[in-house]
């Protein structure tokens, strides 16, 4: 092998390396986790949840999505019937910036960028402090492709702890703390 090959195969080789090592680097959403309560990880799969609602909040699109145990109290009247939610039920809002697509007939809002993701989980041993509940928020950003928990500075602002949507939701309390209805389909 001359000396050019040589070159070129390490150079080939060092590229590579810096490929893999960029593509590990890069954050795995499942490992960030709001200090002292929920972590993205007892989310898993919740963008495969079926859709409870969509919402427009503060100028941006909303779906929110419940797992199984949620989807299953909702369709049995829960929370309108006055009974709580069951231990295990899963929430997840998604917030995405709008964009409006003209050359559509219409002109119809749609989904652009990724704003954050919601969650909300049912657990009456754990979050016994707040309704039942945990909350934590985790804001995207765009550029780097990562999610980070909330803080005091977000919008709204959060607090670092499980119970960062138990003053908002207590307006909801007759509700199980919960805001969203059921929409018809």
């Amino acid at each position: 092998m001359n000396k050019r090959t040589a070159i070129t195969l390490a150079v080939c080789a060092s590229l590579g390396t810096l490929a893999a090592a960029a593509a590990l680097s890069a954050q795995d959403k499942y490992t960030v986790r709001v200090p002292g309560g929920l972590a993205f990880a007892e989310f898993k799969g919740y963008e495969s949840w079926s859709v409870i609602a969509v919402s427009e909040n503060l100028g941006r699109m909303a779906a929110i999505l419940g797992n199984p145990v949620a989807v299953e109290a909702f369709r049995s009247g829960i929370p309108a019937n006055g009974r709580p939610f069951p231990d295990g039920a899963k929430l997840a809002k998604v917030h995405w910036n709008p964009r409006k697509v003209d050359a559509e007939p219409g002109g119809p809002m749609v989904p652009d960028t990724q704003y954050n993701a919601d969650f909300m989980a049912k657990d009456s041993k754990r979050f016994a402090d707040s309704g039942g509940w945990g909350w934590a928020s985790f804001p995207y950003d765009a550029a780097s492709d990562t999610f980070r928990p909330a803080t005091s500075a977000d919008s709204p602002p959060q607090a670092n702890d499980a119970r960062c949507g138990f003053a908002c939701h207590t307006l909801a309390k007759d509700r199980d703390f919960v805001f969203t209805k059921y929409a018809h389909r």
